[in-house]
C-alpha cells in the first residue's frame, strides 16, 4: 500500500511538472490563428488568471497557466498551443531575461474594459476594430456622444475612435455623397443629437466630445484611433473656439483667416498642418498623405520599428508581430506626413519609400494614445458600400495584429517606463 501511494504521488507530480503551462506561439510558422490567440489571452484574463506576454519571443508569444478549460477553448477556437513543463517554462523565461536577448516577459493582469466610439446606427461601411474584436471574441461596448459627455468613459480602460469626423464636416463626403440618402439621414441624425445635447451646431458638440476624450486620456486612459478619427480629433482640439466649417455643414460661413487661429499646442500628435478649406475636397488637412503619396499597390508596405524589450517595453508591446514588414492599405487618412508629426511622438511604423508615418504612439498626461493610418488592413482601398472583410480568410493578418496589441496593452502590469 505504501509503495502504491508513492507511485501515485510520483505520477501526480510528474504530470504536474510536465504540464504546468500553455504556450501560445505567435511566430509565422506555428500559429494557425494569430487573431483568435489574442481572444484566448483576453478570455484567460477575464477569469482572473495572469498571463505573461513574451515580447520578441517567437513573434510575441503568450504563456498561460495550464488548465483543461483553457486547452479546450484553444481547440474550439482553432488556436495553436503547446503544453510545456514547468522546467521548460523556466528555461524560456531565463532565456528571455538574459541581458544578451532583446526580449522581455510582461505580466498581463486584468482584462481591460473596452469601449468603441461609434454612432448607434453605424455607417454603411465597416470598422476594422469592431470586426477584429468580434472575430477574436473580445467583448466591447459601444459609446457615442451622449455617453462621452456624461463621463461614461471613466468606466473603461481602452477607447477606440470610430472613423469619425470630430470637426463637424460630416467626413468631408459632401462632394460625392451629398445627395445620397444615407448621407442626408446621417446629417439629420447628427443635428438632432446635437440639439438634444444642447448645442446649436454639430461642430460644437463634436468639439466638446473631443475635449472629454482628451481629458480621459490625460487622466490615465488608453485611446486608439484609426483613419480619419486620428487627424480630425487633433484638428478639433486645435480649432477650439474657431469656426472652420462652411455653410453646408453648419449653416453659416467659416471664420475669416481661421488658419492663423489654429493652436497646435492643444493637439496630441500633429503640428503645423494646413487645413483644407474647400468642402469639395475629400480631405481635412495636410496631415494625410493619401493624395501626396506615389506608391504602387504591390510596393506598398510599411516597416515596424525595432525597440528594446527591456528598456522600451511599451512600444515593443505595440509592435509585436510575426513579421516586421506589414502590407499597406489606404483610407481617408492613409498615413501621416512626418513634417506634421510632433518631435515627442514615437513613430512605430513607417514606409521606407517616402518616410510617411503609418503607426504612431504618444503619452498625454497619465494616459497613452496610438494613431494608425488607413481603414482596413486587409482591404487595400475600401470604398463606401463595399462588402465587409471576412477575417476568417485572414486569421494571421499582421495589420490586424497591431490593433489587438493595443487592446491588450492596458492589461500590462504598470511599472515606470525606462525611457
Amino acid at each position: 500500500m505504501t509503495r502504491l501511494i508513492l507511485i501515485v504521488f510520483t505520477l501526480f507530480f510528474s504530470i504536474q511538472s510536465f504540464a504546468s503551462y500553455i504556450l501560445i506561439p505567435m511566430d509565422a510558422v506555428s500559429q494557425a490563428e494569430h487573431l483568435k490567440a489574442y481572444g484566448i489571452t483576453y478570455w484567460t484574463l477575464e477569469r482572473q488568471l495572469k498571463v505573461k506576454w513574451l515580447l520578441n519571443y517567437r513573434g510575441g508569444s503568450f504563456l498561460l497557466p495550464d488548465a483543461p478549460d483553457i486547452r479546450k477553448e484553444c481547440q474550439i477556437r482553432g488556436v495553436t498551443f503547446e503544453v510545456i513543463s514547468d522546467s521548460r517554462a523556466t528555461q524560456i523565461l531565463e532565456e528571455i531575461s538574459s541581458p544578451s536577448q532583446n526580449m522581455e516577459a510582461v505580466v498581463l493582469e486584468k482584462a481591460p474594459r473596452i469601449a468603441v466610439y461609434s454612432p448607434k446606427g453605424n455607417q454603411p461601411w465597416d470598422d476594422a476594430v469592431t470586426m477584429v474584436l468580434s472575430y477574436a471574441e473580445i467583448p466591447y461596448e459601444v459609446v457615442y456622444d451622449e455617453e462621452v459627455l456624461s463621463d461614461h468613459l471613466l468606466l473603461y480602460d481602452w477607447l477606440h475612435l470610430h472613423h469619425e469626423d470630430f470637426t463637424g464636416q460630416y467626413g468631408k463626403f459632401y462632394r460625392a455623397y451629398r445627395a445620397a440618402p444615407w448621407y442626408i439621414q446621417n446629417k439629420k441624425e447628427a443635428e438632432a443629437l446635437a440639439t438634444k445635447l444642447g448645442y446649436s451646431k454639430v461642430s460644437e458638440a463634436k468639439r466638446d466630445v473631443a475635449l472629454k476624450i482628451r481629458d480621459y486620456v490625460i487622466g490615465g486612459g488608453f485611446m486608439f484611433a484609426m483613419c480619419s478619427a486620428a487627424d480630425s480629433f487633433d484638428i478639433a482640439l486645435a480649432a477650439q473656439g474657431v469656426d472652420i466649417c462652411e455653410p453646408m455643414f453648419d449653416g453659416d460661413p467659416s471664420e475669416s483667416g481661421y488658419q492663423s487661429k489654429i493652436d497646435f499646442n492643444r493637439t496630441f500628435a500633429f503640428k503645423d498642418f494646413i487645413l483644407e478649406r474647400s468642402p469639395m475636397v475629400y480631405e481635412f488637412s495636410s496631415i494625410d498623405m493619401t493624395v501626396k503619396r506615389r506608391i504602387k499597390k504591390e510596393l506598398d508596405y510599411f516597416s515596424l520599428m525595432d525597440f528594446s524589450a527591456k528598456w522600451d517595453p511599451i512600444p515593443c508591446m505595440l509592435v509585436q508581430n510575426h513579421t516586421s514588414l506589414v502590407k499597406g492599405f489606404m483610407g481617408q487618412t492613409t498615413s501621416f506626413d512626418r513634417k506634421n508629426v510632433k518631435a515627442n511622438v514615437l513613430v512605430m511604423g513607417e514606409n521606407k519609400t517616402n518616410g510617411e508615418a503609418r503607426y504612431i504612439h504618444g503619452i498625454r498626461g497619465k494616459g497613452f494614445y496610438t494613431f494608425y493610418g488607413g481603414h482596413d488592413p486587409e482591404d487595400y482601398q475600401h470604398r463606401v458600400g463595399d462588402p465587409k472583410t471576412e477575417l476568417a480568410l485572414h486569421p494571421n493578418s499582421p495589420g490586424y495584429r497591431l490593433i489587438l496589441n493595443n487592446v491588450l496593452f492596458p492589461a500590462a502590469k504598470k511599472k515606470k517606463q525606462k525611457t
